[in-house]
């Protein structure tokens, strides 16, 4: 069910919020909130979503829910935008068990982070990310975030890994600009920003897209800055990058998904509490992050 906005260029279009998955007040998956909320982002410009990605709470929800959080999004948004499932683990195997069922619940594509807390040698990243490309017929999104797994994927890696038919892209959230352009100048990898403060730097580099957090709350206004710097306005679009930095402070006070779902709250969509052992926002750290946004112009 490929969004007409893809391309080999941008294989999930350009815009992807990595969604919250909401919750009830008892903590249980609330799939009726996350139709809505993924219709409403749909609606602000998102070409494509994330479900059970970090932001979406994968580490406790189940291989159940998970399934299920995608088969209700796809009922509800048809091929409105393409929904990448987040499948990745530290255990090859259940990786792959994961990502024959996103496919099975209508993903069009999967995003597979570096396998976390093992630490594996280059080599096994290499093999994992393989088998999982190998298990399905759906695209992959590489997804490079050292400070949570420990464990980079190197530029040789990337290299040998875009090889593969079915790897095309990378979520970037290494945060090392040198690395990501040397893999952008050797392969077609698609490149989208995993880290909503370097939107524009990652840009500026030949990034084409961006998986954002803010996406919640600033969809249009991410579009319009890709939108300046492909028109040529990068002035445009620096400027609205810096509109943005205390959303983007505001957001990773904490862990972000904690301040997302606490501005959804306050506007009165679809998110609900978050899953131990992360903890909701208190009233003072609330207070800060309205404080944060209102600087943005974004009122909660």
């Amino acid at each position: 069910m490929a969004s007409p906005v893809s391309s080999p260029r941008t294989p999930f279009g350009r815009i992807a919020t990595a969604m919250v998955t909401p919750f009830t007040a008892d903590g249980a998956l609330d799939l009726d909130g996350a139709q809505a909320l993924a219709a409403q982002l749909v609606d602000a410009g998102n070409d494509a979503l994330v479900l059970n990605g970090t932001t979406g709470e994968s580490p406790t929800t189940t291989d159940e829910e998970k399934a299920a959080l995608v088969k209700a999004v796809r009922a509800a948004l048809g091929d409105r935008a393409q929904l990448i499932a987040g499948v990745g683990t530290n255990d090859t195997r259940h990786s792959v068990e994961q990502a024959k069922a996103a496919q099975q619940a209508g993903a069009d594509g999967l995003l597979v982070v570096t396998p976390y807390y093992s630490r594996p040698p280059q080599e096994g990243v290499y093999r994992h990310f393989t088998a999982i490309a190998d298990a399905t017929g759906l695209p992959l999104m590489l997804y490079d975030i050292p400070v949570r797994t420990g464990a980079p994927i190197d530029t040789e890696t990337l290299v040998r890994l875009a090889e593969h038919e079915r790897i095309v892209a990378v979520k970037d959230a290494k945060g090392d600009l040198g690395a990501s352009s040397w893999v952008m100048a050797r392969t077609d990898l698609a490149y989208y920003s995993g880290d909503d403060m370097l939107n524009l730097p990652l840009l500026s580099i030949g990034a084409i897209g961006a998986v954002s957090v803010a996406g919640h709350l600033v969809s249009a206004d991410i579009r319009a800055l890709f939108d300046a710097y492909a028109a040529g306005e990068v002035a445009k679009a620096r400027d609205i990058h810096r509109s943005l930095l205390p959303v983007y402070t505001g957001l990773f006070r904490t862990q972000g998904v904690i301040t997302t779902k606490a501005a959804l709250n306050r506007l009165g969509r679809p998110a609900g509490p978050v899953r131990l052992p992360l903890v909701d926002l208190t009233d003072e750290q609330l207070e800060v992050l309205r404080r944060d946004l209102a600087a943005a112009g974004v009122h909660i």
